[in-house]
């Protein structure tokens, strides 16, 4: 069975100023998703599954998912504040969404097949997609994959990211991702503040999580049962958020899953911050000039 790919497409982009998923940052207008959706269909990818909000649903079929017609299927979820667990409500004080654990486990009624999981607004290159494609067409049980990239090759210029940095067993196999947000360019390299003043300095050699996974279904059961675990300690915090890679580092931890790590080789870059808009445009026509992508993305068939 081909894999499915899982967008997840629902953050408004907040320090960006704007819908970035929709940005034109191709020489032809194309957006940082129709560079994934291309790559994953020529990986082998057979269907595409975007995690969006309901408010702007018209507007991202109408901009995104209406190119792809003909190309790949195309299905769309909904990641909205009161899907929750049976039992737990909304509080009063929380507005935004519950994090990228919770938007992967929204769309596990239009999933059923092993699949992966990126984030709508990073690059992550035709390497990533391979790898995970091979994995996944084999793939079963609680046998997940993770694409690992070097930390210092995915920072910003232009402000701190979030990123999950990665230890290693001496088999390749992930034991543990620690979600450090926070993380900025400096002199003497990465660095992190902490809360305390105090600082955590890196090589930028680590390899860190960029959310680009590969999952199979038995994914969700586990999903849901970290979120409600989520909930009971965490929901009266208004910004607390369920993520990704705490949830497959606690899987890992109980023995619940083995994850394996793919080195890419593949460029990275993203649009955090709208300053980052120059430098992705400049990277992808250097990939276009080299024969890598065509001018036009989506004037052939992938």
């Amino acid at each position: 069975m081909s894999p499915t790919l899982l967008v997840l497409a629902a953050g408004m982009g907040s320090r960006y100023g704007g819908l970035k998923q929709l940005d034109g940052v191709g020489p032809s207008g194309e957006t940082i998703l129709d560079y994934s959706v291309f790559d994953a269909l020529r990986a082998g990818f057979h269907k595409v599954v975007f995690v969006i909000r309901e408010e702007f649903a018209g507007l991202f079929r109408e901009k995104i998912g209406n190119k792809y017609a003909g190309k790949i299927e195309v299905d769309y979820v909904f990641q909205k504040l009161d899907q929750l667990p049976p039992g737990f409500n909304v509080p009063a004080s929380r507005e935004k969404p519950w994090g990228t654990g919770h938007a992967i486990w929204c769309a596990s009624e239009a999933i059923k097949e092993p699949f992966a999981a990126i984030n709508a607004d990073d690059f992550y290159g035709l390497d990533a997609y391979e790898k995970l494609a091979g994995f996944l067409t084999n793939a079963s049980g609680s046998s997940y994959a993770m694409v690992g990239y070097r930390l210092g090759n995915t920072l910003s210029e232009h402000g701190s990211v979030a990123r999950g940095v990665c230890l290693l067993g001496a088999d390749g196999r992930l034991e543990k991702v620690e979600e450090c947000v926070g993380i900025e360019n400096h002199p003497t390299g990465p660095r992190l503040t902490k809360p305390d003043g105090s600082s955590r300095h890196f090589t930028g050699d680590e390899m860190v999580s960029l959310n680009c996974w590969g999952f199979t279904p038995s994914i969700f059961p586990a999903l849901e049962k970290q979120f409600a675990d989520f909930l009971r300690e965490k929901s009266d915090d208004p910004k607390a958020e369920f993520y990704i890679p705490s949830v497959v580092a606690t899987m890992i931890a109980s023995g619940e899953a083995v994850v394996r790590v793919l080195p890419t080789t593949a460029s990275w870059f993203g649009v955090t911050y709208r300053e980052d808009k120059p430098r992705v445009t400049a990277a992808l026509a250097e990939l276009v000039s080299g024969g890598v992508y065509p001018q036009e993305l989506w004037a052939v068939r992938a």
